[in-house]
């Protein structure tokens, strides 16, 4: 009787035991194994993608002070990127930092086109301080400092933007009104002087003409009918004062005390 009860306590762990892994393999081929199927087709699937969406071609646009090497090495762009990986946030941020750079848009085309479009800062004059020269944009940042003897022909400001900074937006005014009014076409070189408010001044080709600041359009409307008349005249004029509203003063060389 106790041999007949022993074979049949074994024959029932025999049975949990196989009830046991049973239940075990079932969870494995429902639950384990899609999941594992799933993760290796997503595996696969990125890895086909990152070989298959590779950029080949990067398409620059807008850039006229810019080249192509220099946008690419600021966008961090060293070959052989992908376009699905590729972070264009990323791009348009590195880009963006650039003092040259105003906009900056970026698109993938897949399957390898990367097409960036950038709008470029206008240099609007230079900043001669202390004998170095940069180029400004219009709101008087600086882009870059000019190391170049060729110096491309942009209205010159001397003066310290740090130093007094009203002084330095005034004379930003005043080359804007040198802009609208079309002087520019008619001077090889112009300089603007600022030393202070009052003593706002800009130097054409040679003829030093003090403007002080304000109400530039009407000055300089005043200069070019003077001009007109000093020309036809054949005077010699060491300077020109137009800081007066209601009179101009010409001197003359030959009156100038030295």
């Amino acid at each position: 009787m106790r041999t007949k009860k022993h074979v049949r306590k074994n024959t029932v762990v025999k049975r949990g035991k196989w009830s046991h892994l049973l239940i075990t393999m079932k969870r494995f081929l429902f639950v384990v194994l899609p999941v594992l199927l799933v993760v290796s087709l997503g595996y696969l699937l990125f890895v086909s993608a990152k070989s298959a969406f590779v950029v080949r071609k990067i398409v620059f646009s807008g850039n006229a002070h810019l080249s192509d090497d220099e946008l690419r090495g600021f966008a961090g762009l060293k070959g052989g990127e992908n376009l699905i990986t590729l972070s264009s946030a990323a791009i348009y941020e590195k880009i963006s930092a650039s003092p040259w750079i105003r906009s900056v848009s970026v698109r993938k085309e897949f399957p390898d086109r990367l097409i960036i479009r950038v709008k470029e800062t206008e240099p609007f004059a230079l900043l001669d301080m202390k004998g170095r020269l940069f180029i400004v944009d219009e709101r008087g940042k600086m882009l870059e400092r000019l190391r170049e003897s060729f110096m491309p022909f942009l209205p010159i400001i001397t003066g310290d933007p740090f130093g007094d900074r009203e002084v330095f937006s005034e004379a930003l005014r005043l080359v804007r009104a040198i802009k609208e009014t079309g002087l520019m076409e008619r001077k090889n070189r112009i300089e603007v002087i600022a030393r202070g408010l009052n003593e706002l001044a800009v130097n054409l080709d040679g003829l030093v003409v003090k403007v002080g600041a304000g109400e530039y359009e009407d000055k300089l409307s005043r200069l070019a009918e003077l001009e007109d008349e000093i020309e036809n005249r054949h005077i010699p004029v060491d300077y020109i004062d137009l800081r007066f509203a209601n009179r101009v003063v010409v001197k003359p060389v030959n009156e100038v005390i030295r």
